[in-house]
């Protein structure tokens, strides 16, 4: 995925899961993906603890998936990814409360210390050892063995497993590493039981066709609503004015939602940098005002959002709360600012189904 601040409303790029081989989605590949582990950009300074704590609950949050963002004609964005991290604890998901996801950027510039300047090759690298992917290469920060983010604790038995903080620690030593711990034998668990199921993000341009259809049956239906008679003259004004508020209009925006989705039912990501998102519902929509400045000074943009298709995949169903959202709309500083090879914070919005909506499937 790519964009520049020339890209429109109407250019989208679809997000798809598709299965990979696990070389793909290395770091090396600069890969978009869904599931297990952060693929790190930058090798230093990636986010960690307590950066990567649920606002509400303060428990780590989940890598849920990261989409590659390069910037054209931009050499310090060269390479640029973006990495999106949400709670597990079911909860935290309240009603269009966003403080359960969080969203990191980060860029390098083509000559970088970590990759090489030319692309990686679309083949399988020659058979080397298995990458150690508990420790970044190049500063040799550990990571947490059950999430992959920054992990300054270690077992204090074996000194060979290390956690980003207690949660995680504990975690792992009920799963396995209590029967693990200082023995000779090597661990037949690989996977962390945390981490959602892996797989790799493919986009395709969403057709034009498909945008202007939906465009056109949204002008139909705005221009019915105009020409309808009075309902009834005995209503009060202020009784119709009430039902075109809350009925009327959040049908309207949801009809719009599903018209637009149906060609490509399972895209999990529209990614339109510069654009707009499409809202699952008319309420709980930002103002400007609710979209803060980037550090730098300059204005946040929509970058790209993720789609409630995304839950199905992710096995997180239950009774009663769940995990869930209606879209996860993603801003960044629409000047890409450099903060080196650093990670920094953008801004998402979580939107929900409206009681009265049933949601894609």
């Amino acid at each position: 995925m790519s964009g520049g601040p020339s890209l429109s409303s109407a250019e989208v790029d679809l997000g798809f899961l598709e299965e990979a081989e696990p070389w793909r989605l290395l770091s090396p590949q600069f890969p978009s993906k869904v599931g297990g582990k952060p693929a790190w950009l930058s090798q230093t300074g990636p986010p960690s603890l307590p950066g990567l704590e649920c606002e509400i609950c303060r428990l780590p949050m989940a890598f849920l998936l990261q989409v590659y963002a390069p910037i054209s004609g931009q050499d310090r964005s060269f390479h640029r990814m973006l990495f999106l991290f949400c709670c597990k604890t079911r909860e935290c998901y309240t009603c269009n409360d966003s403080r359960c996801v969080k969203v990191f950027r980060c860029q390098l510039p083509r000559r970088n210390e970590f990759y090489p300047y030319d692309p990686p090759p679309e083949d399988e690298p020659p058979s080397d050892p298995e990458p150690d992917q508990s420790v970044l290469s190049v500063p040799g920060i550990k990571l947490c063995w059950v999430c992959g983010c920054p992990g300054s604790k270690a077992c204090s038995r074996c000194h060979t497993v290390s956690y980003c903080g207690k949660h995680h620690q504990t975690l792992h030593w009920k799963h396995t590493h209590k029967r693990e711990c200082c023995s000779q034998e090597a661990s037949v668990v690989t996977t962390s039981t945390f981490l959602f199921p892996e797989s790799e993000l493919v986009t395709e341009p969403e057709e034009e066709k498909n945008t202007k259809d939906a465009e056109e049956e949204e002008e139909e239906e705005e221009q019915g609503i105009e020409d309808c008679p009075p309902l009834a003259d005995a209503l009060a004004e202020a009784d119709l004015e009430e039902m075109a508020l809350h009925e009327t209009e959040n049908n309207k925006v949801f009809q719009r939602f599903k018209k637009r989705i149906a060609p490509e039912p399972h895209q999990v990501v529209r990614y339109s940098r510069g654009g707009s998102p499409l809202w699952v519902s008319s309420q709980h929509i930002p103002l400007d005002q609710d979209i803060p400045a980037c550090t730098c000074g300059a204005k946040r943009t929509f970058e790209f959002q993720v789609m409630p298709q995304l839950l199905n995949s992710l096995c997180v169903d239950s009774t009663g709360a769940s995990i869930d959202w209606g879209t996860l709309a993603v801003y960044t500083c629409s000047a890409s600012c450099n903060h080196e090879d650093q990670y920094c914070s953008e801004f998402i919005w979580k939107q929900d189904f409206s009681s009265d909506q049933m949601k894609p499937t």
